[in-house]
């Protein structure tokens, strides 16, 4: 039986594995799929355990994108550009292989019918899945991107990255708590922890008369899916926005996992199910 699993910490309010062992058997392969949760202090003996074990892959999660990219011999193009690892193939000699299938969740669980060529776009957060938002904005070929962040000193080497990675996108950078009007946005992506069950599930990024300030026909993505409608998203119904949540994205990288681990494709509607049964 080949094994894989998730590392980060905390994982207490993860359904991963459920969707992946969906996944699993949708294909008809023998495969465990187990939650490791890793303290970063941890990360270096978790690394030997995962080879000692003989693992064939696994999953990464906040807050390790980052730091996993240190053991990683080789990363796909998504990984290098985001510079966050979500993905791990272990390879036979036990070398490691690092992917960023978030890019590609958070594209697909955009409705098609929602169009964001030239469009601005108002990101929360800058983090790893900040990254990867930003890497499937740009393949939606939206003009410019907002960036809020609690601390903007510590966001500049991110914000030359990204001017660097995308020069057809305008970045501007804005304080968090400064948000005041949201009225140029076509989107507003939350990639902050900020409204996660377990964290700060009673807490939103962005208050309601601060969302009120945005146009008919925004729409409001957050990449959290447990819980299901954090309150940033029960608010945006409330006020008419159409809303996307977290868990589609989700579904979606780890389908891309597995593609990468088996060069097949899980059934979506079995990994979805097994997600909502857990959540």
């Amino acid at each position: 039986m080949e094994k894989f699993g998730l590392i980060g910490f905390p994982l207490g309010h993860s359904v991963s594995a459920y969707i992946h062992r969906a996944g699993f058997e949708s294909l008809g392969i023998n495969a465990s799929y187990e939650l490791l949760e890793t303290d970063p202090e941890d990360l270096v003996d978790r690394v030997k355990f995962l080879k000692r074990e003989n693992y064939s892959g696994f999953n990464v999660t906040i807050p390790l994108k980052l730091p996993i990219s240190l053991f990683v011999q080789e990363v796909d193009k998504y990984a290098d550009i985001a510079g966050a690892v979500n993905t791990v193939k272990i390879n036979s000699d036990k070398t490691f292989k690092g992917f960023n299938t978030d890019a590609s969740g958070f594209k697909n669980a955009i409705p098609k019918d929602i169009d964001l060529t030239g469009e601005t776009i108002a990101l929360l957060g800058t983090g790893g899945a900040s990254r990867a938002a930003v890497l499937a904005l740009s393949e939606c070929g939206v003009k410019e991107i907002g960036v809020y962040t609690r601390n903007i000193p510590n966001a500049m080497d991110y914000m030359a990255y990204m001017r660097r990675q995308f020069p057809q996108i305008t970045f501007e950078v804005y304080q968090i708590d400064q948000i005041r009007d949201l009225s140029k946005y076509k989107m507003l992506v939350n990639t902050t922890p900020i409204g996660m069950q377990g964290k700060s599930a009673d807490m939103t990024p962005v208050e309601e008369p601060v969302l009120k300030t945005m146009n008919d026909g925004a729409v409001v993505y957050d990449v959290i899916y447990n819980p299901k409608k954090t309150i940033l998203l029960k608010t945006a119904e409330k006020l008419g926005f159409r809303t996307i949540n977290g868990l589609d994205m989700l579904i979606y990288q780890a389908i891309n996992a597995q593609k990468i681990w088996f060069n097949k494709t899980p059934d979506f509607n079995a990994m979805k199910v097994a997600a909502l049964e857990n959540l």
